[in-house]
């Protein structure tokens, strides 16, 4: 059985909502699964991301195949780098807590990156709120300007 990470979509009409479950390649989108690892909220600004991170790894080690949505979902959240990791404990090339040390690393300068995007895209939101629109011109500023 050929099992799949993929999104199952759920919500309203152009309001989509998806969680992230493990399945067999041959049932359809949004029916039987075998298990529900996380949810994803595209509608959010950033785009809100909830995955069990242990469980998915646990997928991906025995050999599921996540799509690409998900394997950028995965990749962005460190489950693949993660994998990558461990790969490297079980060749013998470091030991599993160098290899945790290295993701500690990398997650806490990804999590502050993605801070900073969010306190940015937020100070942008607010800025274009705070900006007053154009004033309406007059008609003698409309008469004087040279028709094209």
């Amino acid at each position: 059985m050929a099992v799949k990470i993929r999104l199952q979509r759920h919500g309203s009409k152009k309001r989509p909502f998806y969680s992230i479950v493990a399945a067999d390649a041959r049932a359809p989108r949004d029916g039987k699964f075998i298990e529900k690892l996380g949810t994803y909220n595209p509608l959010t600004v950033p785009a809100t991301i909830h995955i069990d991170g242990e469980k998915a790894l646990d997928w991906i080690s025995k050999g599921a195949q996540p799509t690409d949505t998900v394997r950028r979902i995965l990749s962005f959240k460190g489950v693949l780098y993660l994998k990558h990791l461990l790969r490297g404990v079980k060749l013998g090339l470091f030991d599993n807590a160098a290899a945790m040390e290295k993701f500690q690393k990398w997650h806490s300068e990804h999590e502050s990156k993605n801070k900073t995007r969010q306190d940015d895209a937020l100070k942008n939101r607010r800025a274009r709120k705070v900006q007053p629109a154009p004033a309406p011109k007059t008609e003698t500023e409309a008469s004087t300007e040279p028709a094209e």
